[in-house]
């Protein structure tokens, strides 16, 4: 199994406050890994970190085996990086297909058509401004754009916030089918239960340090530790 990212020993801080203290992790290619923790823990500095948009004061970060650490963040998108930020910044008075057409183009197999078939509801509603999507929509949509960049590793932050059940279930299918297409995952989330679920690795974050680094469904079955760790049920 080939590494996609690894991070060692991030120090990342905000001013004169110390948010990471010496995170490490790796996401396998092929594979789904989760990073969960309560909220304030750390997570989104973490990702922010990796995609060079609050850079490390130290440690490493390395990505398909270059040395990203100094990389400008559009730098880290062009090797390969797809990053759909927390709150699904969508262009609002865009149309879905306008949406769709604003990244740019990269060879490989995710195309607007192919989008659509993973996507029927976006299909249905690719004449509509993003303004006038549900959340769910707008969800699929920035991941969407993602897909289109054709990459090699997908970083999500909290994809199911705000989200009806129904409609996590649906973007956490297309996640999973990420994993399928043999593309790597890194996934942010609160609900620790879907997450653990389609997850092959889990870290727990705390304080912004890492608590717990292991299989995801180790961690799924111990329900006293979740809650410890996470602040959140795993069947709840």
């Amino acid at each position: 199994m080939n590494t996609a990212l690894a991070a060692e020993e991030l120090h990342t801080f905000y001013g004169k406050s110390h948010i990471l203290h010496g995170v490490s992790l790796a996401v396998e290619e092929g594979r789904i890994t989760a990073l969960l923790g309560r909220n304030g823990a750390g997570k989104t500095t973490t990702l922010r970190t990796l995609m060079g948009l609050t850079p490390a004061r130290r440690g490493r970060v390395t990505i398909f085996g270059a040395d990203t650490t100094r990389w400008p963040t559009f730098r880290i998108a062009a090797s390969g990086v797809g990053y759909v930020p927390e709150g699904r910044r969508i262009f609002a008075n865009l149309s879905v297909e306008e949406n769709l057409r604003v990244p740019l183009v990269r060879s490989g197999p995710w195309t607007i058509a192919r989008i659509y078939e993973l996507f029927p509801r976006l299909a249905e509603r690719k004449e509509s401004r993003g303004r006038q999507l549900s959340g769910g929509e707008q969800e699929m949509l920035s991941i969407a754009r993602a897909l289109l960049l054709n990459p090699r590793l997908l970083i999500l932050d909290e994809p199911s916030q705000g989200l009806a059940p129904l409609i996590v279930r649906e973007v956490f299918r297309v996640v999973s089918q990420m994993r399928d297409e043999g593309i790597a995952v890194l996934l942010v989330e609160q609900n620790a239960r879907i997450g653990l679920e389609i997850a092959d690795h889990a870290y727990v974050l705390d304080d912004g340090g890492i608590v717990y680094a292991g299989r995801s469904r180790d961690l799924a079955a111990d329900e006293s530790r979740v809650r410890a760790l996470t602040g959140a049920s795993a069947e709840d």
